[in-house]
């Protein structure tokens, strides 16, 4: 069976994405890989197995645990099990498992194969492609990693059947940042047209948003494979703001709905300094609350230190500045940076609630 597409990366090293409609023909799949294999799960992705594989570690689910500890544990069940440079390292579970797998991956014995299985919408549209793996260090989220794409990246639609529905709208952030950073409208013209049954997690439908909204992402990511370009930070839209507002919150605002929300701030900073139309700022905003995100959100003035504090610790800091990505049009992405008080006026106001 032939990969659905492949991106093309630094030194033409590549990736093959593959569209499983079943959990039947993942598994067939995943046991072409062999035994010489080290299948990574986090508590909630071992769930999905009534017997897990043989030499598989299950770390603890959450952000908090993306740290130098996981690795090790990693690490050491590879060792543990004699695994060497010619196997396999599976990473199977959201954002956080694979990012942790990859990291691992790229150092044990100096780098090993790397498969990464997605099963969270969140890791399929923004984790799974693009070689960067990372874990976060001394409060700064993904301070530490390498580029290290996986050779085989397996989605399947149905391993979103039991995702709850608040992780499912987290993903969907990426997903709708993907349709601002394209000139083309299909995706945005999809997510409009199909959000009854986007939420309601209809398979095909799915499957058809996750290949589009990919593709967004993969056209940055190949012309721009370390991101030393310029052109693979527009991927980072609305991330400045995210970053900051789930370390200032403990991270108890899940990613996608804190980059939903910073794409709005980097929307409104934009059309306040005459980069972004005010009719882009609209067209972002409403499709954000077509999917019921609460834009109108603003962090409390107490919490303002701690968030600006994080901005500068934001790990795209390029010649000693903080650099937001804002949108001269739809498609047309540029880095900018922002004065104290825009970003100020951007993120504070009364308190109100986020979830």
């Amino acid at each position: 069976m032939g990969a659905d597409f492949t991106v093309t990366l630094l030194n033409g090293r590549k990736t093959d994405v593959y569209f499983l409609s079943t959990i039947k023909e993942l598994s067939a799949k995943l046991s072409a890989y062999g035994r010489r294999v080290l299948w990574v799960f986090d508590s909630n992705s071992a769930a999905l197995f009534t017997n897990l594989p043989a030499n598989s570690v299950i770390l603890p689910s959450g952000e908090k645990n993306k740290t130098f500890s996981s690795i090790e544990k990693i690490i050491s069940a590879a060792l543990d099990a004699h695994l060497s440079r010619d196997s396999v390292f599976i990473g199977f579970g959201g954002g956080v498992v694979c990012d942790m797998t990859a990291f691992a991956a790229s150092v044990f014995m100096r780098g090993c194969s790397l498969i990464l299985v997605p099963t969270t919408l969140l890791c399929m549209v923004d984790a799974s492609i693009g070689g960067k793996s990372a874990i976060d260090f001394k409060g700064g989220k993904n301070l530490i990693g390498t580029f290290y794409p996986a050779k085989d990246v397996l989605i399947s639609s149905a391993c979103l059947r039991t995702l709850p529905q608040q992780e499912f709208i987290s993903g969907m952030g990426e997903v709708i940042k993907h349709a601002f950073l394209t000139e083309d409208d299909a995706l945005y013209d999809f997510l409009v047209k199909n959000r009854n049954a986007i939420l309601k997690k209809d398979r095909e439908t799915v499957s058809e948003m996750v290949n589009m909204s990919l593709r967004v992402k993969a056209s940055y990511i190949e012309r721009d494979p370390e991101e030393k370009l310029g052109i693979r930070q527009a991927l980072n839209l609305g991330h400045t703001f995210a970053h900051a507002l789930e370390t200032t919150a403990n991270f108890s605002i899940k990613h996608g709905i804190a980059v939903a929300w910073g794409l709005s701030r980097a929307a409104y900073c934009g059309a306040e300094l005459g980069i972004t139309s005010r009719e882009l700022q609209e067209k972002i905003d409403s499709l954000l609350s077509l999917y019921s995100y609460d834009i109108p959100y603003r962090i409390g003035r107490g919490e303002w230190l701690d968030f600006y504090s994080s901005v500068g610790k934001d790990k795209k800091r390029l010649q000693g500045g903080v650099k937001f990505v804002l949108l001269e049009a739809q498609g047309r992405p540029v880095l900018r940076e922002l004065e104290q008080n825009l970003v100020k006026s951007a993120v504070i106001s009364a308190p109100s609630r986020i979830s």
